[in-house]
């Protein structure tokens, strides 16, 4: 069996940062706090959590006085605020590029542009820039162009989009909005590491001859997510796995495969990558 591996695969700049940052805070202190799973990776998560790392459900478990870390996907303002009321030393380790677009939502809303926000209305990245609007009843959330196609006429439309999103689909839902607005201000925000990461799995199952593809990811990463969707849009096999254990429940998987490509979403740490590159290396 031939094993390729995407040319880009892994940790983005943004969650590195995160991850780097909880690692050196912990140097320091014993625990240090963040809002949600830092990353979408339950594996890489046990490793910070065996060093240290505290993971609060919502702001109110954070412990006044407390170090807290802001991860890359964000937080609304008024939670920052509020902590800092609390004498809570936080570390925004917001992902620059999740920043820029909070930024984008805060200056849109004040230039009375009706937000329109591309993405997840559950995703944690979402909610933080939508706390970052300046009136939160001036902006609303898409995740397709289904739901664009409902948006009611508007004279200012931002379009905003949540840094894992596909290109395509931020085309499709910009030219959708055309027709519910006069003045439509399209802010690409999908990160650039995003992009390499799709391009690298178009490439890997275009021009490779792979009978499948083993997706290295979290369950709730949206980017794995959409790494996934472009693999079966091409009609290739692939198989959505965490961690090595589940080489051995999906044996059959790999039966009359003769090629077979691996990617990774960006919260997929690079040790864990090789722990499973090399365990299908062993089933070849």
């Amino acid at each position: 069996m031939k094993i390729i591996m995407a040319e880009h695969a892994g940790f983005c700049f943004g969650v590195k940062r995160a991850v780097d940052a909880i690692e050196n805070a912990l140097k320091n202190s014993k625990e240090v706090w963040t809002i949600g799973l830092p990353i979408h990776n339950p594996q890489e998560v046990a490793r910070l959590e065996n060093l240290g790392l505290r993971v609060a459900n919502d702001e109110s478990e954070i412990p006044t006085g407390a170090e807290v870390l802001i991860r890359a996907h964000g937080e609304p303002l008024d939670v920052i605020e509020r902590l800092q009321a609390r004498d809570v030393k936080v570390q925004d380790m917001t992902c620059p590029f999740v920043k820029k677009a909070q930024e984008l939502a805060a200056q849109m809303s004040k230039e009375d542009y009706h937000v329109v926000l591309l993405g997840d209305k559950n995703h944690p990245e979402i909610k933080g820039i939508l706390g970052h609007v300046a009136n939160n009843s001036n902006a609303e959330v898409v995740a397709n162009e289904d739901e664009a196609e409902k948006i009611s006429r508007h004279s200012k439309i931002a379009l905003i989009s949540q840094t894992t999103q596909r290109e395509e689909r931020l085309a499709n839902v910009a030219g959708i909005l055309t027709r519910k607005s006069s003045q439509l201000h399209v802010c690409n925000t999908i990160c650039k590491a995003t992009g390499e990461r799709q391009d690298a799995v178009r490439e890997l199952v275009t021009a490779h001859d792979v009978d499948g593809v083993v997706l290295i990811g979290g369950r709730a990463s949206a980017n794995t997510g959409k790494l996934r969707d472009i693999i079966k849009a091409h009609n290739i096999e692939v198989l959505w796995i965490e961690d090595e254990n589940e080489i051995e429940s999906n044996l059959d998987w790999f039966k009359n495969k003769n090629t077979i490509g691996i990617a990774a979403g960006a919260s997929t740490p690079a040790w864990l990558i090789d722990k499973i590159k090399q365990q299908v290396g062993v089933r070849s």
